[in-house]
């Protein structure tokens, strides 16, 4: 009798025939090609872009930012997902670093953005190395700048699924689009899954609209899109205050 996986006695005792590690790889790898966003998006109207830190460029017929800081919200979207259309230009004018003294380059998303204390990034950072970061920013009982400053935020580390992301190159367009699914969380590049991990269960009760924001880079703003919907969030209007950092 010829040993191996094919012998059911052994398949019995060994549980079944274990993949090769490039298997598991090729697996994985289809599964996260035909894992697409589940949540409906619409256009958002620029008018309803609320610009909270930073200034939007109104002028040409694409919108664009080339501020060194800038965040928005999308007035009216329920904060369970967003896509963000773009062309990344390269550096913004001037810059400046964070509260925490670094300096980053990055675009990114914001999902149930209830304030500037209390929300979910998706980061596409471009230093050291073009990564997807995903991140929390819990602050309870807190709002403004003023209260939470840089503080409460949680890197997650430990996703089921990630792969390698992209440089940016001047000229090029991309799309960068995430939604938040039970626990949870999924980012998709160009439409290639790129991250998919749990939540921390810090963030369930967390509601507010989605938006996107960005540190030292120039860009043009092709579109936004997001699920629309009351949140509850706690403001109805368009409010520019100084926010997270």
């Amino acid at each position: 009798m010829r040993t191996g996986c094919i012998v059911l006695a052994a398949l019995v005792a060994a549980g079944g025939c274990k993949k090769s590690g490039n298997a598991q790889k090729l697996e994985m790898k289809a599964q996260a090609d035909a894992t697409k966003p589940q949540i409906a998006v619409a256009a958002v109207d620029s008018g309803d872009i609320c610009v909270t830190h930073g200034q939007l460029d109104k002028s040409a017929a694409t919108l664009a930012v080339n501020v060194p800081t800038f965040r928005a919200v999308a007035l009216g979207t329920t904060g369970e997902a967003v896509a963000l259309n773009f062309t990344y230009q390269g550096n913004s004018k001037e810059t400046r670093a964070l509260a925490s003294g670094e300096l980053r380059r990055q675009i990114g998303l914001k999902l149930r953005a209830a304030n500037g204390c209390n929300l979910v990034y998706v980061m596409w950072r471009l230093d050291p190395r073009p990564e997807l970061e995903i991140s929390t920013k819990v602050n309870p009982g807190m709002a403004t700048h003023a209260e939470c400053g840089a503080n409460g935020y949680t890197k997650l580390k430990k996703p089921s699924y990630r792969t390698a992301v992209p440089a940016l190159l001047t000229g090029e367009r991309h799309v960068l689009q995430a939604e938040i699914a039970g626990n949870e969380l999924l980012a998709w590049i160009d439409g290639e899954l790129a991250w998919r991990g749990d939540l921390p269960a810090e963030v369930k009760d967390i509601t507010g609209p989605s938006g996107f924001r960005s540190d030292n880079l120039a860009y043009d703003v092709n579109g936004v899109a997001a699920p629309t919907g009351s949140t509850g969030a706690d403001k109805p209007h368009c409010v520019p205050i100084e926010e997270d950092d």
